[in-house]
């Protein structure tokens, strides 16, 4: 998701040894801290409706189990 950016980034530093320093590239770290922001919230989403899933499966197992 991120890795144009990321990419970008690299190239930044490669182009500007000494200016990376002084906030040659600060643009690109910021957008790609937001694009990491966005990435590892569709994560943890994705997570938590597995774990959800996957509560409500065991609850049932249990159900099942206990009769």
């Amino acid at each position: 998701m991120c890795a144009e950016i990321i990419e970008q980034f690299q190239k930044c530093h490669i182009d500007h040894p000494v200016g990376k320093f002084f906030g040659e590239c600060t643009d690109l770290k910021i957008k790609l801290d937001r694009c990491f922001r966005q990435e590892k919230a569709l994560k943890r989403k994705a997570n938590f409706e597995q774990s959800k899933k996957m509560k409500e499966r065991l609850d049932a197992l249990r159900k099942e189990n206990a009769l």
